[in-house]
């Protein structure tokens, strides 16, 4: 018999589906389904299925490590050894450079509670503007478009349970099948229900077998396609003019960019035929109501944001926004990429999604936390310039949750500046490929050991309970983050229990964008723990029952100071680095089924590395042809920043112009080792997605 299950989360990613964990007969950590949880009604993947494998003490950190200056190896330490050294090196840092000579990485996947305190412990405790966090590699294209069409970022601004119901659903550069498969389901109902489903994608994948239509662009196109659809809906007449009237701003700009895009040109660009631009077109405003979602593929680009911008204003130029069962989205990627980047560990942001440079909003936390606004330092680097600064100003690096080794673009550039720092201190589950590489190792909990709050894609604010207990050598991040605050001379101020720093969360929330005052574990508690969507402001009154939170944004006004979506004029531009003579193939990146990011938990399950053993280049028969190379031979894939040897994978899934690698595995199949970190001058997103490569016969 099973132990009665305790209600919460898979630790992966941003569906965040509901299960249950029990003690088995055996006395080990079984999954049990929760189907009343409505974002995944009982269904995992293999991920979530065999989460609990990297609780194991086989496979996981157990105590403190600390580089020893005799052997220069990694070697067990106490707590109070490790934290000292940490405190130790951050303080002297200081001392001889200044605060921003210390730098903070944090994680998505890490809690919102974590997340505040991470970047509390930043600006309070170190005084460091130098902060940012791996979720600037997930989804800071969208969020950026998002806030400057809508004022306001929220992954989904409906719930999923709204897709299946609307008429036409675009799906760009997402492979739903295998990054979140128990959200399939969505997409079957979609159809089921006579709605039609567009992928946009330069492979073949699982997601657009899915499709009524699937469009295959070249890599770094996507903005010339979406401007090209925009152009048909204008010139066919099919645009909604009372709503772009009544609800919008900006229009004949944004009009004039896209007329400038018509179908032979975009054909040209984007490798897209012109009678399916047509069918796609048509397939949208035919349906009653219409919805855009975006992932990595179009936002992982230097031209990310002006791309999401203008899937946006396709949106808003055919009504389908601000009213049910239409609109634009963002499928977020990382466990709580949406709630981490909300309460302050991005280099720009405050609590609550409060701009750093806002003097409202610094007097606001200042005062919650009980400092003067004027000490809190301003805005930092983002995260690739942040890890191209650690050696030089940066000396000392406290990070959190992320493994940059593998993930980071231009990954050996980035290993090779961790490895210059004066002191890198790494707080993780596993001993990553980054950890490795630490001065100090400290081995913290994990989801199932801590309780704590997560934002899901949807904006749906989740409880993780607490289901078994931590091996004795571990602490959790709000432990580490306590004993380093007293060190270094903050002895109050960073609690150790997650409800209290929630409340206090909640606190610095309140009045800002992402308001999460209303919200509280015993709201949390409730039901089958279905969660609240944010914004949710606090009772106003003992008598007010409370708000009942935001499932649905934008349906009475959107979020900018005169109520309107702003249309924002946008034009194609290429890629900062397109094929050449001595680089003639276009590379982009993704993951696969049975991984999950850098692999630093994934890779170490027994059954997930059966199903993906390692990296891999798939591409078309021509390309192999030309190369006479066949079916699983090795393969040398060549950027300007590095190279990366893979098996090849020959499929007709792909464009003949095009490779694909997985970013999962460090070593010579490292993916990122060729990445290019171009940046959107706007989100600070690297070009993840495309990039010029050539292959050799390994």
């Amino acid at each position: 018999m099973h132990t009665e299950a305790t209600p919460t989360h898979c630790p992966y990613c941003a569906l965040q589906c509901g299960m249950g964990l029990a003690t088995g007969p055996g006395g080990g950590v079984e999954v049990v389904e929760r189907p009343g949880f409505p974002v995944n009604r009982g269904a995992l993947c293999g991920k979530g299925r065999t989460a609990p494998a990297v609780l194991s003490s086989r496979v996981r950190l157990t105590g403190p490590l600390i580089r020893s200056h005799a052997t220069g190896r990694l070697e067990p330490a106490t707590w109070e050894e490790a934290i000292g050294r940490v405190a130790e090196g951050l303080a002297r840092t200081r001392g001889d450079h200044g605060a921003d000579a210390c730098g903070v990485f944090g994680g998505g996947g890490l809690t919102n509670e974590k997340a505040y305190a991470l970047g509390k412990f930043a600006r309070v405790a170190l005084g460091t503007s130098q902060i940012d966090y791996n979720g600037r590699f997930c989804m800071s294209s969208a969020a950026a478009a998002g806030q400057r069409a809508f004022g306001l970022d929220r992954g989904l601004p409906f719930p999923l349970e709204d897709i299946p119901r609307t008429g036409c659903l675009i799906l760009v550069g997402s492979n739903l099948a295998e990054t979140m498969p128990p959200a399939l389901r969505y997409l079957t109902e979609l159809r089921a229900n006579g709605g039609k489903l567009i992928v946009v994608d330069p492979r073949r994948t699982r997601t657009a077998e899915q499709a009524d239509l699937h469009l295959a662009p070249r890599p770094g196109t996507d903005l010339a396609l979406a401007l090209g659809l925009l152009h048909l809906v204008v010139a066919e007449g099919r645009t909604d003019e009372a709503f772009i009237e009544e609800r919008t701003s900006g229009w004949q700009q944004a009009r004039a960019a896209a007329m400038a895009h018509w179908p032979e040109y975009v054909e040209r660009i984007s490798g897209v035929p012109v009678p399916g631009l047509r069918d796609a077109a048509a397939m949208f405003c035919d349906a009653d109501a219409g919805m855009v979602l975006t992932a990595r593929g179009p936002e992982q680009q230097s031209k990310g944001t002006d791309t999401v911008g203008a899937w946006i204003n396709l949106c808003l130029a055919t009504g389908n926004a601000g009213r049910p069962l239409a609109g634009y989205g963002c499928l977020t990627g990382q466990g709580n990429g949406q709630g981490g980047r909300e309460h302050g560990q991005k280099a720009d942001q405050l609590p609550g999604y409060r701009k750093l440079t806002d003097p409202a909003a610094r007097a606001h936390v200042a005062r919650v936390w009980g400092v003067d606004p004027d000490s809190l330092p301003g805005p930092g680097r983002s995260a690739y310039e942040l890890l191209d600064a650690l050696g030089g100003d940066i000396k000392a690096l406290l990070l959190m949750g992320s493994n940059p080794v593998v993930s980071a673009p231009r990954a050996a550039h980035v290993e090779e500046r961790l490895r210059s720092l004066d002191l890198l201190a790494v707080a993780d589950v596993v001993l990553s490929e980054t950890a490795q590489l630490a001065d100090v190792v400290l081995p913290v909990t994990q989801w199932a050991e801590e309780t704590g709050t997560v934002t899901n894609l949807e904006g749906r604010v989740l409880l993780r309970r607490r289901a078994v207990s931590a091996p004795d050598g571990v602490r959790s991040d709000l432990d580490v983050l306590h004993g380093l605050a007293a060190l270094l001379g903050h002895e109050k101020g960073f609690p150790t229990d997650p409800e209290e720093v929630f409340e206090e969360l909640r606190r610095a929330s309140a009045g800002g964008v992402a308001d999460y005052s209303g919200i509280s574990y015993a709201r949390l508690k409730e039901g089958d723990g279905e969660g609240v969507f944010w914004p949710c402001p606090e009772a106003r009154s003992e008598s007010d029952d409370g708000h009942p939170g935001t499932p649905r944004l934008f349906l009475d006004r959107f979020a900018t100071e005169d109520g309107r979506a702003r249309f924002v004029p946008v034009t194609h531009r290429a890629a900062a680095e397109e094929p050449d003579m001595e680089y003639p193939v276009l590379l982009t990146t993704g993951r696969v089924l049975a991984q999950y990011q850098s692999g630093a938990q994934t890779r170490r399950v027994d059954e997930l590395n059966s199903a993906a053993p390692g990296p891999f280049v798939e591409m078309h028969p021509r390309l192999a042809a030309r190369l006479e190379v066949g079916d699983g031979e090795p393969v040398t894939v060549v950027s300007r920043r590095g190279r990366a040897v893979a098996p090849a994978r020959i499929t007709r899934a792909i464009r003949s112009d095009t490779v694909f690698m997985p970013f999962h595995w460090p070593g010579e199949g490292r993916a990122n080792s060729l990445t290019n970190p171009a940046l959107d001058p706007v989100s600070r997103m690297p070009e993840f997605k495309v990039c010029a490569v050539r292959l050799e016969r390994a």
